[in-house]
């Protein structure tokens, strides 16, 4: 049984002038997702996660968040979220540890348990041993990890994340996306992606939104959005080469197919129904071909978002 939406906006419209920044915005998301927010600069997202937020005020349509308002409610709804910005301001005249202090006393942290909220933090993130240095001297992947700390000093339900792997290294970005999973996963709680990165947000979103000029044009899961725009998976079948020829045969027997990629013995097709793969295996085993490997692939974030701004994504 599906849960009552933790968001739930219904056309919402925000303007700045003659620009539309949010333009009929419907939709809804749920305790423990992982959802995205994809498009090209200006799209919209960060002016949604402001009207989410209570921070800016809709000119139009509704939206609750945790069952508040949030242009009424926003002081309130605002001690159950976190947010992560893209270019995350610190005080940089202040060590590590007390910019974290500092926001602790502003979410109303209990002051019992300011000072291990802080320090599990700060280990978690692997600043402990640069604690009590001034922020100014951080590295950006430093103040990267220290403003997403932030974020989480009073355990929000929610959390907006804008580029949160912006400036971190390989290793930095895999705890990130752990981080994330586990909020998820375990905590039940709901994160909100703002990024350029889709091959990130194939990994961790369960639905996404594409935004294009303040307008929804797509909503779902990556595959779900593969299907509606007639997206195939593609197939990758390694034979012996001189099996070449039965395997093409038996290809244009089971799947129609009459016009297969052809390279160095790896056969390329497109459509091919995850559910035929087994019986597709078992006809070329049965016409003796010898298979090396056989690789479903699926479109992917990438495919889906290229296609609905009418490109191509170059192999």
């Amino acid at each position: 049984m599906k849960s009552d939406p933790i968001i739930a906006v219904d056309g919402l419209t925000r303007r700045f002038g003659d620009v539309v920044a949010v333009d009929g915005l419907t939709l809804e998301i749920h305790p423990g997702e992982v959802f995205g927010f994809l498009g090209h600069n200006g799209a919209g997202k960060t002016t949604t996660v402001r009207l989410l937020n209570g921070l800016l005020s809709p000119d139009s349509g509704t939206v609750r968040v945790l069952d508040l308002e949030p242009l009424n409610d926003g002081p309130a709804l605002r001690r159950h979220t976190g947010v992560l910005t893209e270019t995350p301001s610190l005080d940089e005249r202040l060590t590590g540890r007390e910019n974290l202090e500092i926001y602790a006393d502003l979410y109303g942290v209990p002051r019992t348990e300011v000072a291990s909220r802080v320090e599990s933090l700060l280990e978690g993130f692997e600043l402990a041993h640069r604690a009590d240095e001034k922020a100014g001297a951080y590295s950006k992947g430093m103040k990267q990890r220290l403003a997403l700390a932030r974020a989480l000093l009073h355990e929000p339900d929610i959390l907006f994340l804008d580029e949160p792997t912006s400036g971190l290294d390989p290793v930095g970005a895999r705890r990130v996306h752990e981080l994330i999973t586990r909020l998820s996963q375990e905590q039940q709680r709901t994160v909100l992606l703002c990024t350029h990165n889709l091959a990130e947000a194939q990994k961790l979103c369960g639905r996404v939104a594409v935004l294009e000029q303040g307008r929804l044009v797509a909503l779902g899961t990556p595959a779900e959005l593969a299907r509606k725009l007639g997206r195939s998976q593609r197939l990758e079948i390694v034979v012996a080469p001189e099996h070449v020829p039965a395997a093409l045969e038996v290809l244009e027997a089971r799947l129609g197919t009459t016009d297969p990629a052809l390279e160095n013995g790896t056969i390329t097709v497109m459509g091919a129904e995850r559910e035929a793969i087994p019986d597709l295996v078992a006809s070329l085993v049965g016409a003796a071909v010898r298979i090396y490997g056989i690789t479903p692939q699926e479109p992917s974030l990438e495919d889906v978002y290229f296609a609905l701004h009418g490109e191509e994504v170059v192999s």
